[in-house]
């Protein structure tokens, strides 16, 4: 099922508040221009937390990527789209 990009970013940000992200961060929408390392407080054991939860939500996987190749929340956006139009 393709998601759009508002629907990802609400299951997205359901996946951060499970990580412990900053709830008062993520108050709001999640905007695409969020940084991971810096606004969100990433570390890479976030980021893999997050990847897990991503690919079981939305059932891709992440191939051929590290955790450099995202530096905000849009790019991991982007990701779950290309990923989703790539399985249909």
């Amino acid at each position: 099922m393709k998601h759009s990009r508002k629907e990802i970013k609400e299951k997205l940000k359901e996946i951060l508040v499970l990580t412990d992200v900053n709830p008062t961060i993520l108050a709001g929408e999640v905007d695409d221009g969020l940084q991971l390392v810096r606004d969100l407080g990433f570390s890479s054991v976030t980021m893999l937390y997050v990847v897990i939860g991503v690919e079981e939500m939305f059932g891709i996987r992440f191939t051929g990527l590290g955790t450099a190749d995202f530096k905000t929340v849009g790019d991991v956006v982007d990701y779950i789209e290309k990923a989703e139009a790539e399985k249909n």
